[in-house]
C-alpha cells in the first residue's frame, strides 16, 4: 500500500511517500514545497495546490494523511496554516483518497513514543524506521512521520477487523 503524508504550511509544506507492506515500511520519496512569501495569498495557495496535484499524479498513492492544525500564539499564523491545510485536504480528496488526519502530538507519540518530542527526535526516528534515506528537511521528516502514523493506524484497524 502506497501512502502519502503531508505536513502543511503556507511557507513550506513537507511531503513524504512510503510503502507499507504489513509491518514493513519502505521509503519512496520525500520533499518540501516552498511558496514565495512575497506572492499574494491566492497565488501561494495555487502554487501549493499545483505542486501537490503533480505529486499525486506522479506517485498515485492509495491513502493520504495530513497533520492537523495546532493553534499558534499568532491567530494570523494559525489561519494561514489552516488555509494551506485546506489545500492539502482538497488535493487528496480530489484524487479520490480517503484522508487520515492526525494531531501533531499523536504523530510524535506514534513515531518517537512521546507526544512532546522535538523535531530532531522525530527526524532521528524517521531515519531509523526508514534506514538509508536522505530526508530533504524538517518538514519532509514530519510528513514522513505522518505517513508512518497513518500506516500504523491502518494496520491496527485491519488487525481489529480480523477479530
Amino acid at each position: 500500500m502506497l501512502l502519502i503524508g503531508i505536513d502543511p504550511g503556507l511557507g513550506t509544506t513537507g511531503w513524504g511517500v512510503i510503502i507499507a507492506h504489513g509491518n514493513r515500511l519502505s521509503h519512496v520519496a520525500n520533499g518540501q514545497i516552498a511558496t514565495d512569501p512575497k506572492a499574494a495569498l491566492p497565488d501561494r495557495l495555487l502554487t501549493l495546490d499545483n505542486a501537490l496535484t503533480d505529486l499525486l499524479l506522479t506517485h498515485k498513492p492509495d491513502h493520504g494523511a495530513v497533520e492537523e492544525v495546532f493553534v499558534n500564539a499568532n491567530p494570523q499564523s494559525t489561519l494561514k496554516l489552516g488555509q494551506a491545510r485546506g489545500v492539502a485536504l482538497l488535493a487528496l480528496a480530489r484524487s479520490g483518497l480517503q484522508v487520515g488526519e492526525y494531531a501533531a502530538r499523536l504523530v510524535k507519540k506514534s513515531v518517537v513514543g512521546v507526544g512532546n518530542a522535538d523535531k530532531a527526535q522525530v527526524h532521528a526516528m524517521v531515519s531509523r524506521l526508514l534506514p538509508g534515506i536522505k530526508i530533504v528537511g524538517a518538514d519532509a521528516a514530519d510528513a514522513l512521520a505522518v505517513a508512518i502514523t497513518h500506516a500504523h493506524h491502518l494496520a491496527s484497524a485491519k488487525s481489529l477487523a480480523r477479530l
